[in-house]
């Protein structure tokens, strides 16, 4: 099910009763999600992406602006007409009842035509059990299962009725490290195998960046970038963007350009193809933490604090007067030699891992 956001806007009144401007959660967004794909919204706390969530589901109605499923205006649909499934953070599952029984609790609320009698009721919850992998579990109840499998139930109810939209709100938010990259395959490998138009809602980078095949990223309200994961990833719009995305986080530092070269303290760290097409000045030089290369008599010189080695990797961590980060991390091959006695490390940088942004604006100066 293709899913149209045309201008939507959604307003709340500010909780300070003297002031009468509102609070705007959603800006004017405007977006296809195309049939049977898997979208990640994606932005810090309080950027709009679960209210973006629960416009679309029909939990709010928008101030202005539309909601296509297909060719149909559902705007004004109340939710259970929708034919959504929606995950909650905190699962929501009823504690008295047994996973069964949690499964199918959607399928009870089916009316005329639709009415379902209690063994096809319990066929269709076996179904998205067996889907989710805890049909083994269908006597217990939540207090018996661990988060996983409580998160396994949630999205097993959710996709019972056979949703035309699935909608998972931060799912995997109270799980443990290793839960949560086990929990993001299995929804990736379900909605793969469901084919359902799936809206995933996250915080995280990272959950968004491996499942998603198109990632919304969000500020304040407002849709900042919108496009496949590493795309985003290579070519950010804003600075905002290009923090945003990477672990660890892209190093930011004052820089300028200046007699076609750029500039990072006093050094002279690359030069620039096309200068003519780039205006002199002060700017944030943004790198990749991979777009450091080691060498002796490199162009950019830091202040060495340590060297952790990570297996494959090496990180080297240094600092740097201009940088705006606390430490700069450089990402590099395991098999470098580092004089880790050294007070200083010297660096070349890759080109295609360095991006310019405007110094007032912060938007990208492609160069």
């Amino acid at each position: 099910m293709k899913v149209v956001l045309e201008n939507l806007t959604k307003k709340f009144p500010n909780r300070n009763k003297k002031i009468k401007d509102y609070v705007i959660a959603v800006n004017d967004f405007t977006f296809e999600i195309p049939d049977g794909k898997l979208i990640g919204l994606l932005g810090p706390s309080g950027c709009g992406k679960s209210t973006t969530l629960n416009l679309i589901s029909g939990l709010e109605k928008p101030t202005s602006g539309k909601i296509y499923f297909g060719d149909v205006d559902v705007t004004e649909l109340p939710p259970e007409n929708r034919g959504v499934g929606l995950v909650f953070q905190s699962y929501a599952l009823y504690p008295h009842l047994t996973v069964e029984q949690n499964i199918m609790f959607p399928l009870g609320n089916l009316k005329g035509s639709e009415k379902l009698t209690k063994q096809e009721m319990k066929e269709k919850a076996l179904e998205a059990a067996k889907l989710v992998q805890i049909d083994g579990l269908m006597e217990r109840k939540p207090s018996e299962l661990s988060g996983g499998q409580q998160q396994r139930v949630a999205i097993a109810r959710a996709l019972v009725k056979m949703p035309k939209v699935l909608l998972l709100d931060e799912p995997l938010s109270n799980l443990d490290a290793r839960l949560r990259l086990q929990t993001r395959e299995e929804i990736s490998r379900i909605q793969r195998e469901t084919g359902i138009t799936t809206i995933f809602v996250t915080h995280d980078q990272e959950e968004a960046m491996s499942i998603s095949d198109m990632i919304v990223v969000m500020k304040d309200g407002v849709v900042h970038q919108i496009g496949k994961p590493q795309s985003v990833y290579d070519d950010p719009v804003n600075m905002f963007v290009a923090k945003f995305l990477g672990t660890p986080p892209i190093n930011i530092f004052r820089g300028e350009v200046k007699n076609g070269r750029i500039y990072i303290g006093d050094e002279d760290v690359l030069n620039i193809a096309e200068p003519k097409k780039v205006k002199e000045g002060e700017v944030y030089v943004g790198v990749r933490p991979e777009g450091f290369i080691l060498n002796d008599k490199g162009r950019f010189t830091c202040n060495l604090e340590r060297v952790e080695v990570m297996g494959r990797d090496t990180s080297v961590v240094s600092k740097h007067d201009a940088c705006e980060n606390v430490t700069i991390r450089s990402i590099v091959s395991a098999e470098n030699n580092i004089d880790t006695d050294a007070k200083t490390v010297k660096f070349d940088l890759k080109p295609n891992k360095v991006y310019l942004f405007n110094k007032e604006t912060q938007d990208r100066i492609m160069f």
